[in-house]
This record gives structure tokens, C-alpha cells and sequence, in this order.
């Protein structure tokens, strides 16, 4: 299933964004009316720390609870509202952010904050020349996950990245973390040839990223797992899997580079 292309921002915007901010942070959310308040508040302070201009985008993906209301309480200038008018899954949410952002370098972050907001400092320690995408692993050092997901979830995204290894020929741990750091330029022309917007879209992205040339850093960083997760284990896997299939047929056919 295609995304389309991302129209126009929707929504509210308090106040004017700089118009170059350094950094844009990107957070999906789907009724997150009981998480997102108390993550914009660990982000906030902790980016304006770093004494640089920044823009948080929140993509509100069809939320039937108050996820706008918590958010547009903040009266943050530099905090905008993006809405879908329907639920158009993860993967579309996060492209049409990233193709909105200002920033030289695009972090996509998940509501909960699993990563937590510092282990930002562990990726920018990573971006440079050469390096084009940093992205967060719970693979590649366990003794990073505080709260473990159970037994039975932890072995299937274990068995899943093998998945993806053998597929997709991706030599990435862990593709499915949910903290990426993408350099805005060239990111941006891998987010429009997207087609996947369900959970699905992270291998995807990584794929056509690395099969484009661009430099992937995967490193090690802080987790803990929160039970509210929005994945639903027996569906989503098998979607995952299929767009697996998808993606490698895609690039076969070279419906990817006919869009590029």
C-alpha cells in the first residue's frame, strides 16, 4: 500500500518556528492523551539545555482522545501540531513529519519515550561526515534494556531482524527501535520513495537508505519497555513480515528508483 505525499500542515501553530532550527523532533501519536504530556515535558527542557534552535512536530494520527488538547495546552511556540484526518498508521505519520521538518537533523522518537529523551547526546556523538542516519539498538548491548518486553515479544523481534538480515541482506541489530536521527537533505529524498505506512516502515526506510548510499550508524542506547504499546503481536507481525516480501519485490521490479 502506497503512502501518498504529505499535503500541506494541518492543525494549530502557536506562534512562529525559527527558520532554521539545528534539530526537529518527530513524535508519531494515536491516543496518547496519557503519555505525550508528561514526554513533552522531559523534551522540552531537556533540548532547550543544548542551547540550540529546535521544533518539536507532533503528527496526531487520527486520535479519537484528547492527544491534541494535552499537546496545544502547552502554548509552545516551537511545539506544532500536525493532524491526520484519519489513522494512517506509524510509518505514514513519521514521513509526513520528517518532510515537513525545518531542521538539519530529524529525530523520530515514539510517545513513550522508551529511549529516553538523553540518549539524543548518544546519537548526535555519532552523526558526522559520512554519517547520514543514526539509529538507536537495543541489540547490540541488552544490558541497556531496563525493562524487559516478555519473553515471548523479545524473542520474536529477535527472530525478526534475522528476518530482515536474510531478506533484505540489512546488516542492522535491531531496525525496529523506535529513536532514528536522520540528516534532513538526503533523508529526505528515502522518506519520499516510502510506500509502507504501518509498523513496517522502519526496514523499509533503512533499505532504500543504505541501497541509496547513505551512512547508517547503529548504536547501543538506553530502553525500557512500556506494557501500553500499540503493537498487536500476532497482526502486526504478520504484516511485518509480509512487507518484507514487499520491499525486496519492490526494489526488484525498481518501482523505487522509477519514483526516484
Amino acid at each position: 500500500m502506497e503512502v501518498p505525499e504529505p499535503g500541506l500542515p494541518t492543525g494549530n501553530a502557536h506562534g512562529s518556528i525559527s527558520p532554521d532550527p539545528a534539530l526537529s523532533i518527530v513524535i508519531p501519536a494515536f491516543n496518547e492523551e496519557l503519555r505525550i504530556g508528561a514526554s513533552l515535558e522531559k523534551i522540552i527542557p531537556f533540548i532547550e539545555s543544548r542551547g540550540q534552535a529546535f521544533e518539536i512536530l507532533v503528527v496526531d494520527d487520527g486520535s479519537t482522545d484528547a492527544t491534541v488538547q494535552v499537546v496545544e495546552s502547552f502554548g509552545e511556540p516551537r511545539l506544532r501540531v500536525i493532524r491526520n484526518p484519519t489513522n494512517r498508521g506509524k510509518g505514514y505519520s513519521v514521513r509526513r513529519g520528517l518532510l515537513e521538518a525545518q531542521g538539519s537533523w530529524v529525530l523520530f522518537t515514539d510517545a513513550d519515550l522508551s529511549t529516553p529523551i538523553e540518549e539524543l547526546d548518544t546519537l548526535m556523538s555519532e552523526a558526522g561526515p559520512g554519517v547520514d542516519v543514526v539509529i538507536g539498538s537495543r541489540a547490540i548491548d541488552r544490558s541497556k534494556i531496563l525493562v524487559h518486553q516478555s519473553r515471548r515479544r523479545e524473542l520474536a523481534g529477535i527472530l525478526f531482524n534475522r528476518i530482515v538480515r536474510l531478506i533484505l541482506r540489512l546488516p542492522i541489530a535491531d531496525t525496529q527501535c523506535g529513536f532514528k536521527l536522520f540528516r534532513r537533505g538526503p533523508s529526505g529524498n528515502i522518506f519520499r520513495l516510502q510506500t509502507i505506512p504501518g509498523f513496517g516502515f522502519d526496514p523499509e526506510i533503512l533499505y532504500l537508505a543504505r541501497r541509496n548510499g547513505l551512512g547508517i550508524r547503529e548504536v547501543p542506547v538506553i530502553w525500557r519497555n512500556d506494557e501500553a504499546s500499540k503493537v498487536r503481536f500476532i497482526r502486526d507481525a504478520t504484516t511485518m513480515f509480509l512487507n518484507l516480501i514487499e520491499i525486496r519485490w519492490n526494489w526488484l521490479r525498481g518501482r523505487y528508483r522509477a519514483r526516484g
